[in-house]
């Protein structure tokens, strides 16, 4: 007997087929073939399947169901077992419909329904978005794909009493907790905006799996945006998005795709390059806060793996409860990192956002910190790729993760939300002060109080003045020695910013100092060839430059551990005290002779400074795998060199022979006083970071590496020197520079 599907009353080519297959051929020629194209006598399915942006998710099936996915040609595309649950999820899968999924079940064919699986461009209509109806507090939101997401509402006030202006945070920690919202949220919240915390798919009480910022998570952001945009209490139904770090990396991933009623993004502490910037540095796993970070992720992404979501699946939520049955389909994040050590585009490209930043066509507020002990000062890389924002403004300075929440940034974000978002004439809340109080005895545990910049738009009755006033402001803003600008060392506060027309800044002036004997720095290259040899240890690896937990960074005086280098494990090379200031701000290049006596070698390049008071200030560190050493020469120039690292070019060192080997310096900005020395170190990894640790090359044996200098071989640095910049403060005291430690100066083994 032939079981048939339902179908709709206009037939459908699909039931034309059938029928010419029945009149033709027996039954059985309509049977499942297991790849063919004919049709086939099926069953209703048990299960149930969906379709999805690029994948297929199935609930329901017989755990270790083996279960098909076929195409509207009855080819099947993928195969795969149901879990424990019941569920499985088909990814990759192409655009198209038809498709459905099959199993055997006691020797017949089941099918589901048909299904179509859709783009990231496949949008459903506004009307979709609008049926939906959100009001204050906790609840949940559809997606295109039917997944229900957890999310938080906090109005400032009645409903009746909108629109309101309203801003989302969107991440994969605990935005849409009720119990305890994220800082971005708490701080519009304060300021007088409706706030939106979202949970992505797959963490706390949202449903589906969790893969790291696969394309779904960026459809499912455009869909909680024009969700809310369309609610009554949502001021002219468009809404900004916030958030540092996670929640700021994920405003790039949703801005990318132009939901039409998303008015603004404001990401701060974000990366542009997830494998190159903060994974892989220099083709080296960190595997300090890069891994601890995805085994966070791989845990919450488990069924109750955020302690606020147990605690409502223990109260009995039941939408919470059901949303957990995906995630068993949840990749390992872990082993894909493993299994990913060289730079594979198809993988790395769509979760780095420097690849796509240049879609994104609303206004955008950026900020950084060059020594970031999580994201890192990679970011900066992208800055130039925003091509199509109407409006940009980068601010970046020395400093850790939560520079962000700083008041010379907080009081620009302000201005930002209230142009972009409440459209209207910044006007300073009698509560910022407050929240600035409040962030200070959290965050950086002051002596003194910080206080905002004078307000900037005191006189401005106009919104239209203001908006063009803050457009006509330069784009790039950089905070210099941040962390001397009040009366307590190491509190907040720059003492002296300037402003650019771009990044990279268009004035600077790539400028080389070459390595030479004694350790020395000079402006010409030695005649004469040399070379200078260390022990590589990567016994260093694994330690860092602080004592106790990792947000004593944010602190106004750390404990920092910054050690110097044991005598023989690395080699540096300093200027002569500098006879006049120099402003260095960029990416910068150290291009090493290298020589080794083994196949391959790890390197940690250091610039740091060599103060007049015989202390040393940390800048910024770079480095490179030797093996990885290829320069992709489209994307690279003299002051940064950007490697491929792809397995098809790695190579070996040869032996007895010195090749070039450029390291590229991540960005920064620093002021050299007059009288100060410019010192690069070269040595194995680790060290210098706060919570980057490194998987370095293990030894088999003592390994010995050489950088060779002057003649043919002359290695050197290529710095970012700014002219024209006056730097109006003194000397800062050692360890008043944010996330920069000081230590006594020692010199290296071939210094001197």
């Amino acid at each position: 007997m032939i079981h048939r599907r339902p179908t709709s009353a206009t037939p459908s080519l699909r039931a034309l087929l059938w029928l010419a297959c029945l009149l033709v051929l027996s039954p059985a020629g309509c049977g499942d073939s297991g790849g063919g194209g004919a049709s086939d006598p099926t069953v209703p399915a048990s299960y149930a399947a969906h379709g999805s942006v690029g994948q297929v998710w199935v609930v329901d099936a017989e755990p270790g169901a083996e279960l098909r996915l076929t195409d509207a040609t009855r080819s099947v595309v993928q195969t795969g077992v149901a879990d424990a649950q019941g569920t499985l999820i088909f990814r990759d899968v192409a655009t198209g419909t038809g498709y459905t999924v099959r199993a055997t079940v006691a020797g017949e064919t089941a099918a589901s329904e048909p299904l179509a699986v859709t783009g990231p461009h496949d949008a459903p209509d506004a009307s979709f978005y609008a049926q939906q109806t959100v009001v204050d507090g906790y609840q949940y939101v559809a997606t295109r794909d039917g997944t229900l997401l957890a999310i938080n509402v906090q109005l400032p006030g009645p409903i009746e009493n909108g629109p309101y202006p309203t801003v989302i945070e969107y991440s994969g920690y605990s935005p849409a907790d009720p119990d305890s919202p994220q800082p971005s949220t708490l701080l519009a919240s304060a300021l007088g905006y409706a706030t939106v915390g979202v949970n992505m798919r797959g963490t706390g009480c949202s449903g589906g799996a969790f893969q790291f910022f696969e394309t779904l998570q960026s459809t499912d952001g455009y869909d909680v945006v024009e969700t809310i945009a369309a609610q009554p209490w949502v001021l002219n139904h468009q809404v900004g998005m916030v958030g540092l770090s996670y929640p700021g990396i994920s405003q790039l991933f949703v801005a990318q795709l132009q939901p039409p009623s998303l008015a603004a993004i404001a990401p701060l502490s974000v990366i542009a390059d997830t494998a190159r910037g903060v994974l892989y540095p220099g083709g080296i796993l960190n595997n300090g806060f890069a891994t601890d970070w995805a085994a966070e992720r791989k845990h919450d992404a488990q069924p109750g793996g955020q302690g606020w979501s147990q605690r409502r699946i223990d109260a009995g939520d039941q939408t919470c409860i059901d949303n957990q049955r995906l995630r068993g389909q949840s990749p390992d994040i872990l082993r894909t990192i493993d299994e990913n050590q060289y730079y594979t585009p198809e993988i790395a490209d769509p979760i780095s956002p420097a690849t796509f930043v240049g879609n994104i066509t609303v206004p955008v507020f950026l900020t950084g910190a060059w020594q970031d002990e999580q994201t890192g000062g990679y970011f900066a890389t992208m800055l130039d790729r925003f091509t199509s924002a109407p409006s940009t403004h980068f601010t970046m300075t020395n400093g850790a993760h939560t520079e962000g929440l700083t008041p010379a940034m907080f009081a620009r974000w302000m201005e930002f939300l209230d142009i972009y978002v409440a459209k209207r004439v910044p006007r300073r809340s009698a509560l910022a002060p407050v929240i600035v109080g409040v962030l200070n005895g959290a965050l950086w545990h002051s002596d003194v109080a910080l206080a905002l910049e004078p307000e900037r738009f005191a006189g401005v009755t106009s919104y239209d003045e203001a908006r063009a006033r803050w457009e006509s402001e330069q784009p790039v803003r950089v905070l210099f020695d941040n962390g001397t600008g009040t009366a307590d060392p190491g509190t907040p506060g720059p003492g002296f910013e300037a402003s650019f027309d771009a990044w990279p800044i268009p004035q600077v002036q790539a400028t080389a100092w070459y390595f030479g004997p004694g350790g020395s720095l000079t402006r010409e290259a030695p005649s004469e060839g040399g070379a200078d040899s260390f022990a590589y240890d990567p016994s260093r690896a694994q330690e860092t430059a602080l004592h106790g937990p990792s947000d004593e960074v944010w602190r106004v005086h750390p404990a920092w551990d910054w050690q110097p280098l044991p005598d023989g494990t690395g080699v540096a090379y300093a200027t002569e005290p500098l006879a006049d200031d120099v402003v260095l701000a960029g990416s910068a290049s150290i291009d090493l002779w290298l020589a080794s006596s083994a196949s391959d070698t790890d390197l940690q390049v250091t610039l740091s400074e060599i103060r007049p008071d015989g202390q040393e200030t940390y800048v910024q560190n770079g480095w490179l795998r030797a093996s990885h050493r290829k320069i992709d020469e489209s994307a690279s120039t003299e002051l940064r060199p950007v490697q491929t690292h792809l397995e098809a070019d790695a190579a070996p060192l040869p032996a007895g022979e010195s090749v070039l080997a450029r390291v590229e310096l991540f960005p920064f900005a620093h002021a050299f006083r007059a009288g100060s020395r410019i010192r690069v170190t070269i040595a194995a990894p680790g060290g210098d970071r706060v919570l980057w640790k490194f998987r370095a090359l293990a030894t088999e044996g003592g390994i010995v590496n050489s950088i060779a200098y002057g003649g043919a071989t002359a290695s050197r640095v290529v710095l970012p020197v700014v002219p024209g910049i006056d730097i109006p403060t003194a000397l800062p005291v050692c360890n008043a520079l944010r996330a920069q430690p000081c230590r006594e100066y020692v010199a290296a083994s071939n210094e001197g």
